[in-house]
Formats: C-alpha cells, structure tokens, sequence
C-alpha cells in the first residue's frame, strides 16, 4: 500500500467532512487508507462518520487521549509504505498526495515532508518551514525580538526567511498539520511522543528524524488551506497549558539546560508568557461578557 493518511478529530464536524471530500478527490489511483480517530467529540462528527463515509477506518475514543497518543493508535494499525499526519481543518489540492509520493520516492535520504501552507484568505502561513528552537531562536521569538527583524535569518531564524515559499528546500521542522513520513524513517526516529498532549510534538518528531540520519524537506510545488486554530484552537485554559507545556517538555527533552543562562531566561519567560496569554483571555471574556449584557438592556 503507497499511503496511509491518519486524522485526529475533536469536535470539527464540519471541517472533518470538508476535508474527506479533498481526501477522496485527491486519493486519484493511490493505493490509499485514511483513518479517523475520534477524541470523544460531543458535536455528532462520529454519527456523521459511520453515515457519510463508511469506508474510513474510524477509531471511536471514548476520551481524548491527546493529539499524539491518537495518531499513534492508526499508525500501529497502518500499512502504507509513507504515513501522512493531516489537520482535519485542512483542504487537499488534488494533486497533492500523488507529487509528494513522487517526490519522497525520489527522495530515499527524506524522512519527513511538509507543505507551503495557506489559510483561509490564501495568506502564506510561516509555519509552513521552521527552524529547530534552539535556545538562541527561542529566545529571540520568545521575546518578540524575531519580529521586529522579519527577514533576518538570525534573528528570525524560526521561520526560515531565507528560504522562498516558492522553493523546495530542506527545512528542520515540518508541521503537524501536514507531515508526510516515510514509514522507515518513522520506525528509525520512534512514534510521535505522547508527553505531548498537543502542540510540540511535530517539533520532537522533526528533530528525531533528523538524528536518524534523514532529512526533512519544505516542498513548495503543492499547497493545502490550512483553517489555522480550528483542529486545536485554544480556547480554554487548558488549551492554552497543553502550548505552553509542550514548549517546557521540549526544551527539557533537547536538554537546553545545557545552555544554562539562556535556560534561566527561556523557561521563566514561558511561564510570564504563559501568565499573561491566561490574564487576558480571562479579562478578555469578562469584558465580553459585560458588553453583551449591556447590548440585551432595554
């Protein structure tokens, strides 16, 4: 089997079914299985599954087990010789499973694969390449000092400027909503972590399959419309832990602790950044709220 494309779904009901009609469309003569795991949605995504598309594997969870603990269950069940990690909040070009075959086969030394991404107004996402966040880029993003240097490729080293989003070229990490692996590289670098409930896990993933001694490529000759935030939007302070959690676990998994000042910085910032993303979401909302009452008085 050429491919096997693996979903996590979490109360996306209709992105979910818009997104199976790109996959079929762009499935062509592919020797091709998609699976669906489904994190206990509440918003009836299972019932339009078994209904709508009977032919998909789905995996009914009875809770949500988190982002790579899901894919995990369909790539143990999986067959195809390449595996694709795909947002349900995205929208497949038809041609676009059939050229990043061709060129991941072309391409044995690839290990990961991702995709200039658009979202829903056709904007370039910079997610689309990325750099490893070393302490030095995490400390310039961290701080805000990337943004005031958008085309620098030391300050702003996250997002790649010097590659063109036009161009095929090697980038470190590959983004979760559109990972294409190599099966052998994914049984040489190990499934996805599932310390990662959500968000960062595509980091991790990216960094062990560079270890593994292959490489990870940007493939700009195909492009999917990425909903940004609708698969995972964070919503919720949980939402917003599991993301600033994920970028804890990851700078002590990449022991940056090595790196003992930047470390000192790095870790406290997130937590201040953290403080702050859950201070003005809940002012946000109390403010919100007032507003609506005051629109409802006659």
């Amino acid at each position: 089997m050429d491919l096997s494309v693996v979903i996590v779904s979490y109360n996306v009901k209709e992105y979910l079914r818009e997104y199976l009609l790109s996959v079929k469309k762009a499935s062509g003569d592919i020797d091709i299985e998609v699976f669906v795991v489904d994190n206990n949605s509440l918003d009836g995504s299972q019932e339009m599954l078994r209904q709508e598309f009977p032919e998909i594997k789905c995996i009914f969870n009875t809770y949500n087990c988190g982002f790579s603990a899901a894919n995990n269950q369909a790539i143990k069940l999986s067959k195809g010789n390449f595996i694709l990690l795909l947002n349900p909040d995205t929208i497949v070009e038809p041609g676009t499973f059939a050229s990043c075959l061709k060129f991941m086969k072309e391409h044995p030394e690839a290990g990961a694969l991702g995709v200039r991404m658009v979202n829903g107004e056709g904007i370039f996402l910079p997610e689309s390449k990325r750099s490893l966040p070393t302490p030095l880029t995490s400390f310039f993003k961290i701080t805000g000092i990337s943004r005031l240097f958008p085309k620098s490729a030391f300050f702003n080293r996250y997002y790649l400027p010097q590659i063109d989003k036009n161009e095929t070229a090697e980038a470190e990490v590959i983004s979760g909503a559109f990972m294409f692996l190599g099966r052998e590289a994914l049984l040489k670098a190990g499934l996805p972590d599932e310390d990662f409930f959500m968000y960062g896990e595509d980091m991790d993933l990216s960094y062990r399959i560079l270890v593994a001694g292959f490489k990870n490529f940007y493939f700009a000759e195909t492009q999917i419309i990425h909903y940004k935030g609708k698969s995972t939007p964070m919503n919720s302070y949980s939402d917003l832990h599991h993301f600033y959690r994920a970028m804890r676990i990851y700078a002590k998994k990449r022991n940056m602790e090595k790196f003992s000042l930047l470390y000192l910085i790095i870790i406290p910032a997130i937590r201040l950044i953290e403080g702050l993303s859950v201070s003005i979401r809940f002012f946000r909302i109390k403010f919100s709220s007032k507003v609506h009452r005051l629109i409802k008085l006659p």
